[in-house]
């Protein structure tokens, strides 16, 4: 595959022969997106106004997120270059800095930048500016005039005693101060310790931490809980950590123990939580691990991740033909983003950039590639601690995420008042599909959940889940089936197990009489609609490309021919980030008799040539009280 709208070096397939991919291709990348904002750039070039959806915090804001974001992939260009790179591209950010602080030209029409004020998007941004200031100190911050920097210091100082939504947000305020520091200039030094003891609250073990309160668990573990305190520790120095850095260490090198398991051969990560726009940021802690020197990684596996990841993206139009990077995933597609992305928000991205500190000669840089765990054998991977099992296939190279722990609710969020957000409700994710984010997606998307439905069609949410196990090939939880709007709810048991690319999914359900159970597979995405079957219990769709989601009913779905409604494929259209055409397929038991229930369904999602009903003929299911076992055609037996 060729890059869309990018002239790339030659790959290198002697060092890198699985990407193709060297240092001077990550180069390309990022000179290519900094020239390609040249043209939005206001005047002196302070905010960076993009085409695009604004965020709800307004132009001046999102200008400033351009400047901010887009400041920290230059500065690991320029950082990691030693300052040998256009001297145009150090000397706009420098006039930028000078402009954005000079209040007197204050007002939309403008360059100055917003003050820090409590919770203000600011904050996030000046955390960008900070970092970016203190890895290009030599080129940018130390040739500042006096007045300038007096005028950043005041600019900073917004921070100090100010307050911070109660997430990663603490650790902008840590890395932001800790600058204040490293310039003599005033600073609380309880505001950083006080963040930094806050993020002990949410560490949860094995190198997860939740994202706030909750169980919150999505890439925002790399990008932000693991990035922050050791990019905070560059700053503050080893005579000044208080030992917290090698706490940090330890804990990042456990977690990338387990995070080459969420790429697929492709390249391309799980889609799974939000702010997914940011891409190329997955990438920012195997850097991290280098960087800090603590990654349990080979050298080869690092760069092959990264990449990989890199050129999955740019294979697939991104940047875009401007050079741009748009709201969504591959394109433009702002249903699977959130309300508070303008359109530099995905210039986060620049965090995966972060390898451009690390110098030329440098192992990651310079070592053969190493295969994904993905390219080498099926892999199972247990993750206590968010609740995920991971299974990866070798022969198509997917790697699917079963999700029984995050949930992205705070711990005060109860009833009515809790979430299901697609991109942590649903059951399963993948590296080659995405869950269907149209607006008001609760009232019909069916991927990826087990629904009660009542009369009038309206079905049930899998809000807060309660994680019960999680080892080896299996894992289970319980959450509480609700309506919008009433207060009842009904448990619902779910117990999930891996073989191979298959997933047997076992619900223990109480329900209403009259109730309908809805169990929906995995979206597949495409340029053109999905072929799709159904049958008697059973019901799959295929993309052009042969990427196929099936499933099949074993135990407790109607099956008989003619029965309205016993299998079925969802159409969309315009709203799943893989593609402008989506289809669904999915299960009914109509007509509950109240009480418990106990339905058991095949979740395939495979590239392989898929018959359910041979695969229905050929998979035993028996349910006796409280055991399912299930019998698979190579006679192998399961017990759940």
């Amino acid at each position: 595959m060729t890059a869309p709208h990018m002239a790339l070096p030659p790959a290198d397939r002697v060092r890198s022969p699985l990407t193709g991919w060297t240092r001077a291709h990550w180069e390309a990348l990022a000179d290519r997106q900094l020239e390609a904002l040249v043209p939005y750039a206001t005047p002196r070039f302070a905010q960076y106004r993009l085409p695009g959806r604004g965020s709800w915090s307004g132009v001046v804001s999102d200008g400033l997120e351009g400047f901010a974001r887009s400041f920290l992939l230059a500065a690991f260009r320029i950082a990691g270059a030693g300052g040998d790179v256009d001297p145009a591209l150090i000397e706009r950010y420098a006039v930028g800095l000078t402009a954005g602080t000079e209040h007197g030209h204050g007002g939309n029409d403008g360059e100055a930048w917003p003050e820090l004020t409590d919770c203000s998007q600011q904050m996030v941004e000046a955390a960008s500016v900070a970092i970016a200031l203190h890895e290009t100190r030599p080129w940018i911050w130390d040739r500042l005039d006096d007045r300038v920097r007096a005028r950043v210091v005041d600019w900073f100082s917004g921070f100090v005693g100010a307050r911070t939504w109660d997430n990663n947000w603490r650790l902008f305020q840590v890395v932001s101060e800790q600058f204040l520091a490293s310039v003599g200039a005033p600073h609380s030094r309880s505001d950083i310790e006080a963040g930094l003891d806050r993020i002990e609250d949410w560490y949860r073990g094995d190198g997860w931490y939740s994202d706030g309160d909750g169980r919150n668990f999505d890439y925002y573990n790399g990008w932000a809980m693991h990035l922050y305190p050791l990019l905070w520790a560059r700053m503050a120095g080893p005579d000044r950590d208080g030992g917290r850095a090698e706490v940090y260490r330890e804990r990042l090198a456990q977690f990338l123990a387990a995070y080459p398991h969420f790429f697929g051969a492709d390249g391309a990560p799980v889609h799974q939580g939000r702010s997914l726009t940011y891409r190329f940021a997955v990438a920012a802690p195997v850097w991290m691990g280098a960087l800090a020197d603590c990654s349990p990684l080979a050298p080869g596996l690092t760069r092959r991740l990264a990449s990989g990841t890199a050129r999955h993206f740019v294979e697939r139009g991104v940047p875009d033909e401007r050079g741009l990077l748009p709201l969504g995933w591959y394109g433009t597609h702002l249903p699977s983003t959130q309300a508070y992305s303008g359109p530099a928000s995905p210039y986060w991205a620049s965090k995966g950039f972060l390898g451009l500190l690390l110098p030329a000669d440098h192992p990651v840089w310079t070592d053969r590639e190493l295969p994904l765990p993905v390219e080498e054998s099926d892999q199972y991977t247990a993750l206590p601690r968010p609740g995920w099992l991971l299974h990866g296939t070798r022969h198509d190279g997917i790697v699917r995420l079963v999700n029984h722990g995050s949930d992205h609710n705070s711990l005060d969020d109860t009833g009515g008042s809790a979430t299901d957000d697609p991109h942590y409700a649903k059951f399963a994710y993948s590296s080659a599909t995405a869950p269907e984010t149209a607006p008001r997606a609760w009232e019909r998307a069916v991927d990826g959940h087990l629904a009660l439905l009542a009369p009038d069609g309206t079905a049930s949410r899998r809000r807060r889940i309660h994680p019960l196990t999680c080892t080896d090939h299996m894992a289970s939880s319980r959450h509480d089936a609700c309506f919008p709007g009433t207060d009842d709810t009904y448990p619902i048991l779910t117990t999930s197990a891996l073989y191979g690319p298959w997933e047997i999914r076992v619900h223990r359900v109480r329900a209403p009489a009259g109730a309908t159970v809805r169990e929906g597979g995995y979206a597949v995405a495409d340029q053109a609609p999905p072929h799709v079957e159904c049958g008697p219990g059973w019901a799959l769709a295929r993309t052009e490309a042969g990427l196929t989601s099936a499933v099949v009913g074993l135990h407790g779905w109607a099956e008989e021919e003619g029965v309205a409604g016993a299998a079925q494929v969802a159409r969309e259209v315009e709203t799943n980030a893989y593609g402008p055409h989506s289809a669904t397929p999915y299960l009914l038991a109509r007509d509950h008799p109240g009480g418990g229930s106990v339905h058991v369904t095949l979740v395939v999602l495979t590239r392989d040539d898929v018959r359910p009903w041979a695969l229905k003929e050929a998979i035993g299911c028996a349910v006796h009280g409280d055991a399912v076992r299930i019998t698979f055609p190579d006679g192998e037996t399961l017990t759940l």
